[in-house]
């Protein structure tokens, strides 16, 4: 392929198609610091707080985005996730960025080697020797925690499991860190009931809670322990992410306690009785994240890990996850009619990541609105596939017909990579030249001051409200 003449892609108006869309992303938006509410990152690595010093060390290792890129582009597996030198692995990725053009990887690689590393030139094979050394000279000095800073990424919440230690969380609030750094309890082992590996599970969550789990009860205790104790280092939101079917069934506490009963004495469960053990878990942990005053969040819709050989090759997160067609209005419904109905039900964010889909998550939320949180039931942003400019837009447009648009709290990165914060900055740009388009067609009033202040709300001081990231 020819080479890409282009220097200064990312201009400061990229994306902004107006001078409206300009004064509201340089004057409102672009100097906002960043809350990051949901992601995969690290703590370790920034509690350790070592320098990077390599850029496929952190930009392609573990980001699947890029490796379903290389690979649609033809590059060997050995390149990719293999056994390949660090640089050649960079080399693959260059060879491929040109090939990705129309796709938010294009966008998303040259925004972040303006941002980290004042890199104008595109990455293709005839800059990529020098991107590398440069980007590899700065690295060299920087820290994850510096990353965060020179982003003026405020808050960063982690994804955590139920049975982890959190140490490093305490090392990080202990230190001296720009970045506060929160857990969030990803909930997704607890309701694994149906697999071998669930016993050994239980085994380490015991460990983590000091509690032995030989009885229902008992595991009941150690939920209520580890919720407990992340909240104690500052945790203000769950995760859920099962990628499947999944639905509210009628229990009994009896019954859901015979079930795991059966589970502890090594027996096989049905269909039907994993199904009424989660529904039991679901309203559990739905009332004790309430009780806390936790915001529940629900990744629904991914059909995971189609490709068993990538699987068996490398594992799981191998990047061969798609969009499922679960229907998922029904179990919504019923979960939080449940707890609605005692008063329990905690604040809400639901993704979905079927877009035909959006119109389902949209107004469902608006049926469990209230007047203690404004905005209590959100739908969030694009989320993995929709994750680009044309989701993000749908996103937005379908959020502002049917709820409110206004109390949004905006976006995540949910990535892996300490390099990945400009998506923020995408989000932004996008926003402000959508509303612009808005004001510039008289669908709205040309009061920039009123709209610029929506925009801030919406980029960050929406999100510190409704977290309570201040408390």
């Amino acid at each position: 392929m020819s080479t890409i003449n282009s220097k200064n892609f990312i201009t400061d108006n990229f994306l902004l198609q107006s001078d409206i869309a300009e004064t509201l992303y340089h004057q409102y938006a672009k100097d906002l610091p960043i809350i990051d509410y949901h992601n995969h990152l690290s703590a370790k690595q920034i509690a350790d707080n070592k320098p990077v010093k390599n850029i496929t060390e952190v930009w392609l290792k573990g980001d699947h985005y890029k490796w379903r890129g290389m690979r649609a582009n033809g590059i060997e597996e050995f390149n990719i996730t293999g056994a390949a030198s660090l640089k050649d692995k960079f080399l693959s990725w260059a060879e491929t960025v040109p090939y990705t053009l129309r796709n938010p990887l294009f966008h998303w690689t040259q925004l972040e080697l303006k941002r980290y590393f004042d890199i104008d030139d595109i990455l293709q094979p005839s800059t990529a020797d020098a991107i590398y050394e440069k980007a590899n000279s700065i690295l060299e000095h920087k820290t994850p925690a510096q990353l965060l800073e020179d982003m003026k990424v405020e808050v960063v919440c982690t994804t955590d499991d139920p049975a982890d230690d959190l140490m490093d969380h305490k090392k990080i609030a202990e230190g001296d860190f720009y970045t506060k750094v929160l857990p969030t309890f990803r909930s997704d082992n607890l309701f694994w009931i149906g697999k071998p590996s669930f016993s050994k599970y239980l085994i380490r969550l015991g460990d983590a809670s000091g509690i032995t789990i030989n009885s229902f009860d008992a595991f009941l205790k150690s939920i209520d322990q580890r919720i407990a104790y992340f909240d104690s280092l500052g945790c203000k939101l769950s995760d859920f992410g099962l990628g499947e079917h999944l639905d509210i069934v009628d229990f009994t506490e009896e019954d859901v306690a015979l079930i795991f009963d059966k589970k502890l004495k090594g027996e096989i469960l049905s269909t039907s009785e994993i199904t009424t053990y989660r529904s039991f878990l679901f309203l559990y942990l739905g009332k004790k994240y309430h009780e806390f005053d936790w915001a529940q969040q629900y990744h629904l819709g991914s059909l995971r890990n189609n490709n068993t050989r990538l699987e068996a090759e490398i594992g799981l997160d191998a990047g061969c996850d798609s969009i499922g067609d679960f229907p998922v209005a029904e179990f919504m419904s019923k979960l939080f009619k449940a707890l609605e109905s005692t008063n329990q039900l905690a604040k809400t964010i639901t993704y979905n990541l079927n877009p035909s889909q959006n119109e389902v998550f949209a107004t469902m939320m608006g049926n469990f609105q209230s007047a203690d949180t404004p905005g209590k039931m959100q739908w969030g942003s694009g989320w993995w596939f929709l994750d680009q400019k044309d989701g993000m837009e749908k996103q937005l447009n379908t959020l502002s017909n049917m709820g409110l648009l206004s109390r949004f709290v905006g976006m995540l990165t949910d990535s892996r990579s300490f390099l990945s914060f400009p998506r923020h900055e995408y989000f932004r740009r996008i926003l402000c030249n959508l509303v612009a388009e808005d004001v510039k067609n008289g669908l709205v009033p040309n009061d920039l001051e009123f709209i610029g202040k929506i925009i801030q709300n919406i980029c960050y001081f929406n999100a510190v409200k409704y977290f309570k990231f201040n408390d």
